[in-house]
C-alpha cells in the first residue's frame, strides 16, 4: 500500500515539498498519496495579500502579515528558484526588488507549471494531529469550511509548513490600557497611508520596524520614533526619524523612554515578532522554539527528533528562505521516498549538537550568512535539487547590507546579477522611494 503524507500549508514551504514530490514524479518514480492542508482559500501562504485583520470570512484567525506597499526587503537574487528562474517566468530580466504583487505571481507561477493545485485542499484549517504508537499512523482532524464538516484521516507521515509569521507576539507596556489612540500589531498593518500626516512610534529594532517605518516615511507619516530594547538598528535615518532606547511607558498621548525622553505620538505600531505556534499539534509533536537559526529538536532542521515521519519545514530564522524552504523539501522527500536513510537517535543528536554548537558562536551577519549557506549546501548534496552559487548569494547579501548601511532609503535602487543565469538585472524605471504604485503592471512598466 502507497504512504499517504499529509503536508500542513500551501505557502512557499508547502508549496516546495509538493513541488519536490512533482519533480521526483516527472522523472517516472513512484511518489505517495499527498493531500495538502491550506487554511486559505488559495495559495502562496503570507504573500496571499488579504485587507482583513482579526479573523477570516470563516472566523479564523488570519494568517496573512502581508501590507499593501511591501517590496522585497532582501534581493530577489538571493531567494531565486534554482529549477524556475524570474527570467523563465516573466520572460525578461526584471528589477532585483519586486513588490509584494511580483513575488506572489512568481510564487504561483512554478507550481501552476507544476500542475500541483489538485494536491489542496483549501479552507481546510487543521484542527488536531496525533501518533497513535501502535498503528504508527499520525491522525489528521481538519474543518472543511466548504462543506462545513469536520473530518479525520490518517497518514504515514505530516510536514509542518504552516510557518511562523503569522501568531503575533504581543507585548504590554505600561499605559496601553488607557493609551488614546491606535495600538496595533504589525501583523495587522495593512496600509501606511493610514498614518499619513501622523506621528508614530515603531516599537522593535528587527525587519518589520526597519520596512514598516520606512513605509510609512514614504507615504507621509508626519514623524517616526522608533524604539529598541538592546541595540538600535543604526542606519541613517530621515531627519523625521529618530531612535529612543526602550519604551517605559506611555499615558493618554505620550511615550516615554528609557534615555528619560518623551515624545507626543499618534499611533504605535508594535513590530515586536512572531512566536512558533502550533496548537494543533499534540504536545509529545509539538516543536517550541525562538526564532534561532538552528530550532532544536529537528535533525537536519526538518525531521522531529523523537519521531522521525513528522517533519517541520522552514522553521528556522531566515536569511535565505525559497531556495532554503526547497533543499529541505527535496531532503523530506527522499526521507519518506527512502532514498535517505536516517540514522540512529544518538547520531541525530549528536548531529544537532554540532549545529548548535556553531550556532552559539556566531556574531557577524556575514558567520550567519555562511552558516545557512553551509546548512543548505549539507541538504542539496544529499538530493538532487539543482546546486548554485551559494557563495555568490552570500556576496550579494554582503552588498545588500552595505547599500542599506549607506542608505536605508535607497538600497532598492541597486541591482544584481542573477546566481542562476548570470544575468545583470536592470534598475527599476522608478527608485523605490517615489514609485508609489506597487502594482505587477507598474514594476513590469506595462501601465
Amino acid at each position: 500500500m502507497k504512504k499517504r503524507v499529509a503536508i500542513i500549508g500551501a505557502g512557499p514551504s508547502g508549496l516546495a515539498q509538493l513541488r519536490a514530490f512533482q519533480s521526483a514524479h516527472a522523472k517516472g518514480e513512484e511518489i505517495p498519496d499527498i493531500v495538502c492542508y491550506e487554511k486559505q482559500n488559495d495559495w502562496g501562504g503570507l504573500w496571499n495579500y488579504t485587507w482583513r485583520t482579526g479573523t477570516d470570512e470563516n472566523g479564523e484567525p488570519v494568517h496573512g502579515s502581508m501590507y499593501r506597499y511591501l517590496w522585497s526587503n532582501g534581493p530577489k537574487e538571493c531567494l531565486e528558484f534554482a529549477d524556475y528562474t524570474f527570467e523563465e517566468h516573466f520572460g525578461k530580466p526584471i528589477a532585483s526588488y519586486p513588490p509584494r504583487e511580483v513575488l506572489w505571481d512568481y510564487i504561483k507561477g512554478r507550481v501552476e507549471k507544476a500542475g500541483v493545485r489538485s494536491y489542496i485542499r483549501f479552507n481546510c484549517p487543521v484542527r488536531h494531529i496525533k501518533f497513535d504508537d501502535s498503528t504508527k499512523k499520525f491522525s489528521v482532524t481538519v474543518h472543511d469550511h466548504t462543506i462545513d464538516k469536520t473530518e479525520t484521516e490518517e497518514f504515514d507521515h505530516v510536514v509542518v509548513a504552516s510557518g511562523h509569521f503569522s501568531t503575533p507576539r504581543v507585548p504590554e507596556f505600561e499605559g496601553f490600557s488607557t493609551f488614546g489612540q491606535r495600538i496595533l500589531h504589525a501583523h495587522d498593518f495593512r496600509d501606511a497611508l493610514e498614518f499619513k500626516g501622523k506621528d508614530i512610534l515603531i516599537v522593535g529594532s528587527s525587519y518589520s520596524a526597519e520596512d514598516i517605518g520606512s513605509q510609512c516615511y514614504k507615504y507621509g507619516a508626519k514623524s517616526i520614533t522608533s524604539c529598541y530594547r538592546t541595540a538600535p538598528m543604526g542606519y541613517k535615518w530621515p531627519d523625521n526619524w529618530e531612535e529612543k532606547p526602550n519604551l517605559l511607558r506611555v499615558d493618554t498621548d505620550t511615550a516615554y523612554f528609557g534615555d528619560g525622553s518623551s515624545k507626543k505620538i499618534d499611533a504605535i505600531i508594535l513590530c515586536t515578532g512572531y512566536l512558533h505556534h502550533f496548537p494543533f499539534m499534540e504536545e509529545d509533536l509539538c516543536l517550541k522554539t525562538d526564532n534561532r537559526l538552528w530550532p532544536l529538536n529537528l535533525y537536519k532542521g526538518v525531521a522531529w527528533e523523537d519521531n522521525p515521519n513528522l517533519f517541520y519545514l522552514g522553521m528556522q530564522d531566515q536569511w535565505y528562505s525559497f531556495n532554503m524552504f526547497d533543499a529541505q523539501a527535496w531532503y523530506v522527500r527522499d526521507i519518506i521516498m527512502q532514498k535517505i536513510a536516517l540514522p540512529s537517535s544518538e547520531e541525530r543528536e549528536a548531529n544537532n549538537k554540532l549545529w548548535e554548537n556553531r550556532e552559539a558562536t556566531l556574531e557577524t551577519a556575514d558567520e550567519m550568512f555562511t552558516y545557512q549557506g553551509d546548512y543548505i549546501m549539507d541538504l542539496i548534496e544529499a538530493t538532487d535539487y539543482p546546486t548554485f552559487d551559494i557563495a555568490g548569494v552570500r556576496r550579494t547579501f554582503l552588498e545588500w547590507k552595505q547599500h542599506k548601511y549607506d542608505n536605508i532609503m535607497s538600497f532598492r535602487d541597486f541591482s544584481y546579477r542573477s546566481l542562476m543565469t548570470g544575468t545583470m538585472s536592470p534598475p527599476h524605471h522608478t527608485p523605490w522611494l517615489t514609485a508609489l504604485d506597487d502594482s505587477l503592471e507598474a514594476y513590469l512598466g506595462e501601465k
